[in-house]
């Protein structure tokens, strides 16, 4: 079993090509400007992980790895003109490059380019990873939507964050890996193992994201720290907060939401600490990897075929950046 950091350089030789034609060049020159821009590449990676853990990475496991890659980056392009965002991976985003016109039809080619490396794979395989991919794709769509109707409610549940997470997140990398696993000849059982494998550490990897964002050392975090609270974003830190904090301190938080002051962020923390948030951000994340790791476990192959993704599970909640 090859590491994340091995197969990323497999990937990176086969994403480093042009997807589309020459022309129209506006076009086609936004949809593969973001692809250009790099990233972590995880969701294609763990498309790889979960093919080697059962049998040898074939050339349709990169064609859909590369379809992951282009549906992710699809989302985001759409997602940097819902949330007005001027960067992306330090770059500028497509709309901002290119225009909001042509990033939306940039992001819709991309999402036609996806099926054609699906459609492209062994007849064997292509109903169950079209099956998938299908109800996958229309998760991420119903948890951006979640998302955006969250930022117009005066109050969310948490279990409504945790589904919301987990379609906008969590199942994007949980198919991935099963999407592997179905081309590594897994059978159901293991499949259903790796995919909640993939769903609760994408819980926990938010979590960990939200924390970050509240409690992380800027010189490490790489980002302004506080930028969710200064957004007033529901996260999972502040939905437990307004539902553990007394009366005074409740009605604080949401007059604090109710301004976009940067100054505030000292004192949201400082509520956030008083109601013990972020101890029970950590016993939270903790959680969810743990129910990650027993799946990881349960699969039925040599521990040591699993090793990669228990290395590569420890970076993502780890990590100070």
């Amino acid at each position: 079993m090859r590491s994340f950091q091995e197969l990323s350089v497999f990937f990176e030789q086969e994403v480093n090509k042009r997807f589309f034609p020459e022309e129209p060049k506006n076009l086609y020159d936004a949809a593969q400007y973001i692809i250009g821009i790099g990233g972590k590449r995880v969701r294609p990676i763990l498309v790889l992980m979960g093919n080697e853990i059962f049998g040898e990475v074939g050339q349709d496991a990169f064609k859909v790895a590369a379809s992951i890659e282009l549906f992710h980056n699809f989302s985001l392009i759409h997602d940097d003109i819902m949330d007005k965002a001027p960067l992306r991976r330090g770059a500028e985003t497509v709309h901002i490059r290119y225009g909001e016109s042509t990033a939306l039809l940039a992001g819709d080619v991309m999402l036609v380019r996806a099926y054609e490396e699906i459609a492209s794979i062994n007849a064997s395989s292509l109903h169950s990873i079209f099956t998938l991919f299908n109800r996958t794709a229309k998760e991420v769509c119903e948890g951006q939507q979640m998302d955006m109707d969250f930022e117009n409610r005066e109050e969310v549940l948490q279990d409504e964050y945790l589904q919301m997470i987990t379609l906008k997140t969590s199942v994007l990398l949980a198919a991935s890996l099963q999407m592997g696993a179905i081309l590594g000849g897994a059978d159901e059982v293991d499949q259903a193992h790796l995919y909640d494998f993939g769903k609760n550490l994408g819980i926990a990897f938010q979590l960990q994201d939200d924390y970050l964002d509240a409690f992380g050392d800027p010189d490490k975090f790489g980002k302004q720290v506080g930028g969710d609270i200064i957004a007033n974003k529901k996260t999972f830190l502040l939905i437990h907060a307004l539902e553990n904090a007394n009366s005074q301190m409740r009605n604080e938080l949401i007059e604090l939401l109710g301004n976009n002051e940067v100054d505030k962020v000292a004192r949201v923390l400082q509520i956030f600490r008083a109601c013990g948030v972020d101890q029970w951000a950590n016993a939270q994340k903790e959680h969810f990897f743990n129910l990650a790791m027993n799946h990881l476990h349960a699969l039925r192959v040599d521990e040591a075929k699993k090793k990669p993704l228990i290395d590569l599970a420890g970076f993502l909640i780890q990590r100070e950046s």
